[in-house]
């Protein structure tokens, strides 16, 4: 590796499926099953007692260097779809069917071992690309790889190339409602205000497939206009769970997601958030009516096939409390009429193809049970784990070095913190009294991480700026002292909660 220029600070990792081999490397006892044994597994041997090399233990699918020495079997070429997102520039929207053959030759030129999510860089020799394209990037891999239980190798996927130009316009109000509050707000899709949100937001595995899964499906079955009366579906999500964990963000998100991926099937897609607390009236019965009428208006925006509409209403509470609580009196008698408005408006709403629509509920206990057993899809989202506030605090670490507000040392400029499994592998590799250099920085943000639980995903975004806002020195800050002062700072935020 040092003839290649490449300098390791930690024992290098040579990945080995064979546990038995393992063993051998790692223990001098010889029997009569290894008199035999290979010269280079001393040579092993001894770099291991040297501190040069570990082996940790690695699946016979996720070996990728079989590829070199062994035939890929038929259950391995299986081809999976894999979504390439290309972002063109503005003013550039006439160019998309070019830029997308560009792009496809670009992946089938460029073809690199596995596939990860992530940019990919546009070739300076591509004069068109450069002109016409803001950014490439490879996206979902995910979907493919959990589904297969292995990495994602470049002969077994099939690219899919996504072009779309992000909408700059901000979000508009209901034209007809005056001087009243305005009952919902609507932005066209993609917009810029959501460019990136998907890939911000870290949940436990498989939520965000999970949905992306769901909402493929319920407008396939749409498409081929599967029987309602056989096989039933709303498109209807129910996100539940706690404040502060993201519910509204990842709807508006998944939004987004959404009109990209099906941007050659639909020709504009809009979102609509509902303003929940506009359709309620001191007049008696006149709430029932105001929901009526929004939902007439959405309408109207679905009955334009060419045009995917998503709703949003956050804290679907307040226009589905559950009815029991009306009939013991501890509600208004109107929140009745409310309910029963909005549960014919989505029955209704059910017949169009082209519509999805997104809850969000922080008290899901009052929920009317008729509307929740309408969810197709009920996802709970908790406190993140260990493993997102390690993801969360590491991409707050690295877009403050991008901006320049922290900065590396001389030894570490070309510092690439690991994500959550490999700083884990790193670990179990290495002994504590062994961590120095750039391992030492990521175990003390796997420390942070640790000190956070409890805190929701909203908190977890602002503790970067708290923690650099305590710092004696601002304008002069290593990642070191900002992590030891992030430490506290979230100690100190756990405590208050504990109040």
């Amino acid at each position: 590796m040092l003839d290649l220029g490449e300098v390791y600070d930690h024992p290098l990792p040579m990945f080995c499926d064979n546990k038995a081999a393992i063993y051998i490397s790692r223990n001098s006892v010889f029997h009569e099953r290894t008199k035999h044994i290979e010269v280079d597994c001393h040579f092993i041997r001894e770099e291991i007692l040297k501190n040069q090399v570990c082996t940790p233990f690695v699946t016979s699918e996720r070996k990728l260097a079989d590829f070199f020495t062994k035939p890929v079997t038929p259950s391995e070429e299986v081809s999976v779809w894999q979504s390439v997102a290309v972002c063109l520039k503005p003013q550039r929207s006439d160019r998309g069917f070019g830029v997308q053959k560009a792009v496809e030759t670009l992946m089938l030129e460029t073809r690199s071992l596995t596939y990860a999510d992530g940019p990919i860089p546009v070739p300076v020799d591509n004069s068109f690309l450069i002109e016409n394209v803001e950014r490439i990037s490879i996206c979902d891999t995910g979907l493919a790889s959990n589904e297969y239980h292995k990495i994602l190798l470049f002969w077994q996927a099939k690219p899919v190339v996504h072009v779309f130009q992000l909408t700059e316009e901000g979000p508009g109000e209901d034209p007809s409602s005056g001087d009243v509050l305005s009952s919902f707000s609507e932005w066209l899709l993609p917009a810029k205000e959501f460019d990136r949100l998907w890939d911000s937001l870290i949940y436990e595995n498989g939520l965000k497939q999970r949905l992306l899964r769901y909402a493929a499906s319920a407008l396939l079955f749409s498409e081929k206009c599967v029987d309602p009366c056989l096989v039933s579906w709303n498109r209807i999500i129910l996100l539940h769970g706690p404040p502060g964990t993201g519910k509204t963000s990842l709807c508006k998100a998944l939004a987004q997601k959404l009109s990209i991926q099906f941007n050659s099937r639909y020709s504009a897609c809009q979102l609509v958030e509902v303003n929940a607390h506009s359709l309620f009236s001191k007049w008696f019965s006149e709430s029932g009516k105001l929901v009526a009428k929004l939902f007439q208006k959405i309408q109207d925006m679905v009955e334009e096939e060419t045009t995917l509409v998503f709703v949003l209403i956050d804290e679907v509470e307040s226009l589905a409390a559950a009815r029991q609580a009306a009939l013991s009196g501890s509600e208004p008698s109107d929140s009745i009429r409310v309910v029963n408005a909005l549960l014919t408006q989505l029955d209704r709403l059910k017949s169009w193809p082209n519509v999805i629509i997104m809850t969000t509920s922080n008290i899901t206990a009052a929920i009317d049970i008729a509307f929740v057993d309408r969810a197709d899809i009920k996802a709970y989202v908790g406190p993140p784990t260990l493993q997102a506030r390690y993801e969360i605090l590491r991409s707050c670490l690295q877009e403050l070095v991008r901006a320049g507000i922290l900065r590396y040392s001389q030894d570490h400029q070309d510092l690439v913190l690991p994500n959550y499994s490999t700083l884990k592998e790193k670990l179990h590799s290495l002994e504590t009294t062994e961590l120095e250099g750039s391992m030492l920085l990521c175990k003390r943000l796997l420390e942070a991480a640790e000190a956070c639980k409890g805190l929701s995903g909203r908190t977890l975004r602002k503790l970067p700026f708290l923690a650099h806002a305590s710092l004696p020195n601002p304008n002069c800050c290593d990642p070191g002292k900002f992590l030891n002062t992030l430490v506290e700072t979230a100690q100190s935020e756990v405590s208050e909660l504990q109040v």
